[in-house]
């Protein structure tokens, strides 16, 4: 894939998320620059966008945060069900330069499907042999990957950006994320 056609997001699995931050020295954090356009959001907090690097931001707000708060912001964004997004640096799009945690109450990339972002590495895998048809993982798939249709549960893998949260809620273990 050519560096132009990247985009500036791209969307992973909280566990992804988690081994690239936790890699990093320092953080920091802002409000969402999407939960300061719209005045609010009915999910989450507003302070959730990620800097590994002390950049510039789409929101304001910003500063320094611990370990701890790290974790804790972490835990918001799996209790929240937000969607792990990180940035990459708009001149070495080898560099990630932090995570917005997105959801689809507020956030641009949701609300604008002219907005790029790119698939991540995983895809899902569903054993429907094991599935009961709760429809949990399909309340929470923001890409309409998912969908209950007469109490069936739909898959189009075309539409999976590979963010996990459909593995993360399932009752049964039947979703696994694998290699796209």
């Amino acid at each position: 894939m050519s560096e132009q056609s990247y985009s500036i997001h791209y969307v992973c699995t909280h566990e992804k998320a988690k081994e690239m931050a936790f890699k990093q020295k320092r953080f920091w954090v802002s409000n969402c620059g999407c939960r300061e356009r719209n005045g609010k959001c009915e999910r989450s907090r507003m302070d959730v966008c990620l800097m590994f690097y002390d950049i510039g931001s789409s929101g304001s707000g910003k500063r320094e945060i611990t370990l701890p708060d790290l974790i804790a912001l972490f835990e918001e964004a799996e209790n929240k069900k937000l969607v792990t997004r990180p940035f990459r640096n708009d001149k070495d799009k080898n560099l990630t330069e932090g995570i917005c945690f997105c959801c689809d109450d507020c956030c641009g990339y949701f609300q604008d499907p002219g907005e790029l972002c790119d698939r991540g590495e995983m895809i899902e895998s569903t054993n429907m042999e094991k599935c009961n048809f709760c429809g949990d993982c399909a309340a929470v798939c923001r890409f309409g990957a998912r969908k209950m249709i007469a109490d069936e549960l739909q898959i189009s893998k075309d539409n999976c950006y590979g963010c996990g949260l459909c593995a993360d809620v399932c009752p049964e273990d039947c979703v696994e994320m694998v290699r796209r």
